[in-house]
Order: structure tokens, then sequence, then C-alpha cells
């Protein structure tokens, strides 16, 4: 038994979707794909893949298993790729990224990049959950904030302010909020997968906020705030419409916290692959051409 190629069909429904997708991926039929996934299964003695007449999904063994497979598999082309001189970058890579930033910042990138790398493939996981770089797979994650998990290592590209804004019509309404203590007896829009959940910190404070609107996007807390729901807390460029258009209004600007760093993340021990390599100096270099994402500590 091919344990390798067993590995690879498995990898590819995983990617694509299905069994017939990936056996067209890989020149094999769906009728090979199928019963070498099967054979696989009965190899480990383990349901890997759920399989429905739409669509196939990963087991909670499945995924374990999946991110192991992809390490190897990754680490076999990557061996491979450095025996050949001046090759060019290929394979598919998987980059987590928060949603506000993917949507203002790297999306807008991507077009070049693709070109630019005709060989590879970019699978862009666009959500604001934590995404476990150990144990799904990804080689990249794109995170705000500081590291705290030392298996992973980090490279810095970029910084960013946070305000705390509100429109000028919930202003004329409510008040402008003096202190940060202030904002106890305002209406916050929260944004519900921030990591300090619904507390926000400024330079000397951290202050429990509460409102009557909330919402797991931070482009709707934009939206929110726009429309008047309440005082909203985020990066900067979140808000630089309303800003400039004159209205939202940046508040409490002297007891703002220090600038946030913008990271590329990846596992500390595993090889990681030229195509990354190439995928984080490429957006480091576009971030360090934005003002906006271009601030000093």
């Amino acid at each position: 038994m091919d344990r390798f190629l067993l590995m690879t069909c498995f990898a590819r429904a995983v990617e694509t979707g299905s069994f017939s997708a990936a056996g067209r991926d890989l020149g094999l039929g769906q009728p090979n794909v199928s019963r070498y996934v099967a054979a696989l299964e009965e190899h480990l003695q383990s349901r890997l893949l759920h399989r429905t007449t739409r669509k196939l999904a990963l087991t909670p063994e499945g995924e374990r298993y999946y991110a192991e497979v992809r390490r190897i598999l990754d680490a076999v082309a990557e061996s491979e790729f450095s025996l050949r001189e001046n090759a060019e970058p290929s394979g598919l890579l998987r980059v987590a990224c928060p949603s506000a930033l993917a949507h203002a910042f790297v999306l807008p990138q991507l077009p070049a990049f693709l070109a630019r790398y005709s060989r590879l493939e970019l699978d862009l996981q666009i959500n604001d959950r934590y995404v476990n770089l150990i144990d799904e797979g990804a080689e990249l994650a794109i995170r705000i904030g500081h590291l705290e998990d030392s298996a992973l290592r980090v490279r810095h590209i970029g910084f960013f302010e946070r305000a705390c804004v509100a429109s000028v019509d919930y202003l004329a309404l409510r008040g402008v909020p003096e202190t940060p203590d202030d904002l106890r007896a305002h209406d916050c829009v929260i944004y519900t997968l921030l990591s300090s959940g619904s507390t926000w910190r400024f330079r000397d404070a951290e202050i429990p906020v509460s409102g009557r609107f909330r919402v797991n996007s931070p482009d709707a807390v934009r939206e929110a705030v726009n429309a008047g729901l309440g005082i909203g807390h985020g990066p900067r460029w979140l808000f630089e419409e309303g800003l400039k258009n004159g209205r939202l209004q940046i508040l409490l600007a002297g007891h703002a916290a220090p600038r946030v760093p913008i990271q590329m993340l990846y596992v500390a021990n595993r090889l990681l692959p030229r195509r990354a390599i190439v995928f984080m100096d490429f957006i480091a270099e576009a971030f360090a051409k934005i003002p906006a994402l271009n601030l000093q500590m």
C-alpha cells in the first residue's frame, strides 16, 4: 500500500471538497480517490470523513489527521523544491486573517501576488475566531495584538492606532465623554469577538462597557457607529471614511492605548515552505507602503 498516495488523495479530497474534484485534480478519477481514502481509514481504523450526497466533512479525528498529513506533504514538497535551482514557489498556501484587515488591506494585494507567483494557490481563511496553526493546517496567520504562544514565531508587518469614536448625532443627544470612566453611562457598540470581551483598554485604564447592540463583525461595528447606535472602539482605519467626512468624531484621544502590532505568525518547529516565505515578504512590503499600517511604536 502506497501510504503517501493515500495521504495525498485524502488531503486533496479535503481541500477540494469532493472525491470527484480531487480525482480530476490528481488525474486518478473519482472511484480511485474514494477507494484510496477508504483504504486509509481502514488502515488507521478510524473514520476521517463524513460522506453525504452534497459534500465531505471532516470528523474530529480527520481534522487532527489532516493537519499532520498537510505538514508531511508540505515537508516533502519543500525538500524536493530545495533541490531544484530557480524553482518557482508552488502548491497550496493557507493563510488565516481577521475579516476587517483582510477586506481593507490584504485582498487588494492578492491580484498582484498571484500574478507574480503563477504556480501558487492561495486559501485565504477570513474569519475573526482564533485559528490554531498547530492543529488546523494553516501555514500562516495574520493577527492583531501581541504574541503569547511560545510555540509560534512572529514577523511584525505593521502597527495601527485604536480609536474611540461616535457619530456627531449620537454625541448631540448623549453628550461627549470626557474620561474613559464616562463610557459606563453610554451605549457602546460591542464587538463580541474582541479578545478582552466587553472591556475596552485605554492608556491608563480598562473599562467594562455595555450597550444595546452587539455584533461579531468589525464592519458592522462601523456601520452601527455611523448610524448613531452608540460609541465604537477599534482600529482607527476602520472608521477613517466617517472621520474624514465629519460624520464621526474621535473621543478620549488623550487616553488612547499604545499602538497595536500587526503580525504574521507561523509554527516555530515546522518547516516553512517557500510559498509562505514569499507571501510574508510580499505582504510586509505592501503594508510598509500603507500609511495607516506603517506607524512606528
